[in-house]
């Protein structure tokens, strides 16, 4: 008992934040409990960023009932790639990802061949809550297949890497991104074997990464490297994630964005509970960062002021980034 005590503490004074404080100190100390469908729900929160003019991937239509499933060769037209998501789904599941069509059937991103009944089957699964946050009666949306950046060719398996960046009240705080692996199925979930790498917040350069909580360097499947790799438009997903606090209402979110080849960046979700694996990526702690942007949001008030969203990326840029690489 001693020995974990010790362990914990040590771990503390290094600023990282375990789940009871961030449930404690962050997530119910921020989040108003009112604004969560914003956020839980994936087409409000994209009817909220078209409204402020914010870039997500485009809506091609909704099922509600089973009645509607019948809309669905209306909603995909002629295309042959889209994404079928729950609109209450976490963790990735229940979405699949069209990336073809293939005599009369469809090919999804994996290669795997199904039919049109069997699309059907799954949108009235996601209608009963399958995949929805506490089971309830959900939505089906489908929408544009993000095609990710020929950056991301060499360092991830399939799928769509992602970049979440935590914001607090606006402020981003720590940065990683989350590379799909054959683990993983292609999706870029941590919790299926996706690979997490630490962002520096300055520059856009990616660290280390972790994957199955271990600390790595090479992606396991391409043996490429995943540190030392510039993301592109870094401060404008920087902007992008700041934005989100203003138009969700959230002070403490997790902003999931990802960089499309002909769109450039777009956000795909927000999350009121962000996890806590971004500070193995980061090899830093989240308390630090998040007691440092609550000293700064003291002293703006003490002066009757606000910053902008540049001024916010600005501090934390100065404040968090510039980080060393870790070499392996």
């Amino acid at each position: 008992m001693f020995g974990f005590w010790k362990t914990w503490k040590a771990l503390e004074a290094r600023g990282i934040m375990g789940i009871n404080r961030r449930n404690a100190d962050y997530v119910l100390k921020y989040n108003k409990r009112s604004l969560y469908p914003i956020v839980d729900d994936k087409i409000i929160t994209k009817e909220r960023a078209i409204a402020a003019g914010i870039h997500v991937p485009e809506l091609y239509g909704v099922i509600s009932t089973e009645k509607e499933i019948d809309n669905l060769n209306e909603i995909i037209g002629g295309r042959n790639d889209f994404v079928i998501k729950p609109a209450q789904g976490a963790g990735g599941d229940g979405i699949i990802v069209i990336a073809d069509r293939f005599e009369g059937r469809y090919r999804t991103v994996s290669g795997k061949i199904i039919s049109h009944e069997e699309i059907e089957h799954h949108i009235s699964s996601i209608l009963t809550g399958l995949y929805s946050l506490g089971g309830h009666r959900d939505r089906a949306l489908i929408e544009y297949r993000v095609t990710p950046d020929q950056i991301f060719k060499s360092i991830s398996y399939e799928g769509v890497p992602d970049i979440r960046i935590i914001v607090l009240m606006g402020y981003p705080v720590m940065a990683m991104l989350r590379l799909p692996t054959r683990q993983s199925g292609g999706k870029a979930n941590l919790h299926q074997g996706a690979i997490g790498v630490g962002v520096d917040l300055a520059t856009g350069l990616t660290l280390r990464g972790t994957w199955l909580n271990n600390i790595i360097t090479k992606h396991p499947d391409t043996t490429n490297a995943v540190d030392g790799v510039q993301l592109p438009y870094w401060d404008g997903f920087m902007k992008l994630a700041a934005g989100c606090y203003e138009l969700c209402g959230l002070g403490y979110i997790g902003v999931d964005m990802v960089l499309d080849q002909d769109q450039g960046p777009l956000i795909l979700e927000l999350n009121a509970r962000p996890g806590l694996n971004i500070q193995i990526a980061n090899d830093c702690g989240l308390t630090l960062r998040t007691h440092a942007v609550e000293a700064r949001l003291e002293a703006l008030k003490a002066r009757g002021s606000v910053e902008t969203v540049e001024e916010r990326v600005e501090f934390v840029q100065e404040m968090f980034g510039h980080i060393p690489a870790v070499e392996g």
